[in-house]
């Protein structure tokens, strides 16, 4: 069974107790001189001895203690306030660590089916909301504690009977408050899923302006962010509108108990059981009492927000890990690359079946090619090679051992991996190439550049390959991009290799120098090559024709030329005019 969320964030919370304890006790005693005061206003009322006779020296000095409780209350409220802020940022780092820490465990799955907009969205906007919500929560929930006990006691020694009146108005805010907290809470949610919608689709859309503008789709994508906007307006209008009832509706209550008071303590005052000042210190109790349920239900807004996003956060890190490695733990140091195949199985939806019954022995050094049309399983292939995905039935080897007894970052280390869209980071080109061995030494860097056919661009370059390449590598070409990949799977020379399209963005001189430097490096390692161009692949060991995740045809390119299969007719026509 679950926790609840309020659990959930106590759990974070809980670990500054230090902190927390710092919080209550500049609570109690900041609050504490506040309590105090309405007292010492009572006595200096009743110092009045008849009308406009005052005991001014007396006066003066309740009024120059009042001042020093007010400026000491001040300071431990202020106090109070940047406790309970380091300890909402400390339980905010935790949370936002956590979360960070579980996207990287979480299979490429959870990936593929949710929008990158709303994960982003999950990472900033609720972990933002969640630090308001908390801060807000902690000082008024110390501060609220010791107020209320603090003038209830006051109260039940000046006038238990008005105190009863008072105890039993109040709990009618909470009632209301919770009532309307609950609808809140559903439109809450509804706003955070929304922003992460929104923010989803303007990720897609930005990402892909120069798509949308060659195909003059800048009206729909506007009518469609005016949708999910409308949504998130109408959303977010129902939450504000709910928790906005909250606090004028407890003011109303604490209104009744004021005038209760009032009209109460008037009748005792003409009996003759209470004083003007008691009834002057009642009254200033009565408000004070109901002050911090004022200040909670004026931020329900705020703490509805903060729970509705925590349990986006909280579903994010409750998400299932990658499975874990299968006892016994084999050591996987020396790769040779062998691969074995073993009536393999594998659907991304178990309605749809893709690979079926897949067999496949890959020797030692062997260059296999995958070829097929789209969709044909091509790609998802080397997925389950790499563990990207886990075979639903049969078994998968690596030299005879199975991948799923070898460590992911082992398997990982051991096979290098180009694909077709090349990923870039933020820093300078020699970090980039050095991603996966950044102990790499400078000339090293540059051997593997030249080898990628990537040299010759970066000294042309500002600051060479000191030169600081922006978000994605936006300020670099396509094909640019794509050799300096290629540079950081030649810097780490694994013994075996994964070539997705690797040259499908490179002009057709320097994809044949590639295709050198790719032979060089292929030499006595296991590759599997995934091409379109079939020409790219004519001197594969092994050729493997697949259609709708089956192996339909098998062998080398004058093999399987000579059967005039299904690879004949891909081969024939991309030299067909």
């Amino acid at each position: 069974m679950k926790k609840s969320t309020i659990k959930r964030i106590w759990g974070y919370v809980g670990k500054y107790k230090m902190q927390l304890i710092c919080v209550f006790i500049f609570a109690i005693l900041g609050n504490t001189l506040t309590i105090l005061s309405p007292i010492l206003v009572g006595n200096a009322i009743d110092k009045m001895i008849g009308l406009g006779q005052v005991d001014f020296k007396e006066l003066i000095r309740i009024i120059t203690l009042l001042l020093i409780i007010y400026i000491f209350s001040s300071l431990f409220g202020w106090l109070m306030s940047v406790v309970s802020n380091v300890a909402a940022n400390s339980t905010i780092h935790d949370i936002r660590k956590e979360a960070f820490e579980k996207l990287n465990s979480l299979p490429l799955k959870y990936f593929d089916n949710h929008p990158h907009g709303d994960i982003i969205s999950r990472l900033t906007n609720d972990i933002d909301a969640i630090s308001d919500g908390l801060f807000q929560g902690i000082t008024q929930i110390m501060s609220a504690i010791v107020i209320i006990l603090g003038c209830f006691v006051f109260m039940l020694t000046i006038s238990p009977i008005i105190t009863v009146v008072v105890v039993l108005i109040t709990p009618l805010c909470f009632l209301i408050a919770s009532y309307i907290a609950k609808r809140s809470k559903i439109m809450f949610l509804e706003q955070s899923k929304t922003v992460g919608e929104l923010n989803g689709y303007v990720e897609e859309m930005i990402g892909n302006q120069k798509i949308v503008k060659a195909f003059g789709f800048e009206e729909k994508s506007l009518e469609r962010f005016k949708e999910i906007n409308g949504r998130l307006y109408k959303a977010g209008q129902k939450a504000q509108w709910y928790s906005s009832l909250t606090n004028p509706t407890t003011r109303f209550i604490n209104n009744i108990a004021y005038v209760s008071v009032t009209v109460i303590g008037g009748f005792l005052s003409i009996a003759g059981s209470l004083s003007i000042g008691n009834i002057a210190s009642f009254l200033t109790y009565s408000n004070q009492f109901a002050k911090p349920i004022n200040e909670i239900t004026s931020i329900t807004s705020q703490i509805q927000s903060a729970f509705a996003s925590a349990e986006r956060i909280f579903a994010l890190i409750d998400e299932k890990n990658e499975k874990p490695v299968v006892l016994p733990n084999i050591k996987f140091n020396d790769c040779e690359g062998r691969v074995t195949f073993e009536h393999v199985n594998f659907s991304y939806k178990p309605e749809i079946p893709l690979i079926k019954d897949l067999n496949l022995n890959v020797n030692k050094g062997n260059m296999i090619a995958i070829v097929g049309p789209t969709g044909s399983g091509k790609t998802t292939l080397v997925n389950l090679l790499m563990r990207f995905y886990d075979v639903r039935s049969g078994k998968l080897e690596i030299d005879g051992n199975d991948i799923y007894h070898i460590e992911r970052n082992e398997l990982r280390k051991s096979i290098g991996m180009v694909l077709q869209e090349s990923w870039l980071f933020t820093g300078t080109i020699a970090e980039n190439i050095a991603y996966g061995r950044p102990d790499a030494t400078r000339d090293e860097i540059i051997t593997a550049a030249k080898e990628a056919k990537a040299h010759g661009f970066i000294i042309r370059l500002p600051e060479g390959y000191d030169t600081k390449i922006s978000e994605d590598g936006a300020n670099l070409s396509i094909g640019q991009k794509q050799l300096l990949t290629i540079a950081r799977v030649m810097l780490i020379d694994p013994p075996m290799l994964i070539l997705d399209e690797a040259t499908s963005s490179i002009d057709t001189r320097t994809e044949i120098n590639i295709q050198k430097a790719f032979q060089k490096m292929m030499k006595g390692r296991t590759s599997f090559v995934i091409a379109h161009r079939l020409s790219t692949i004519q001197e594969a060991d092994i050729i493997l024709v697949l259609q709708q995740g089956d192996i339909v045809e098998q062998g080398n390119h004058k093999e399987l030329l000579e059967k005039k299969g299904f690879y004949y007719n891909l081969y024939t026509s991309q030299f067909t005019v």
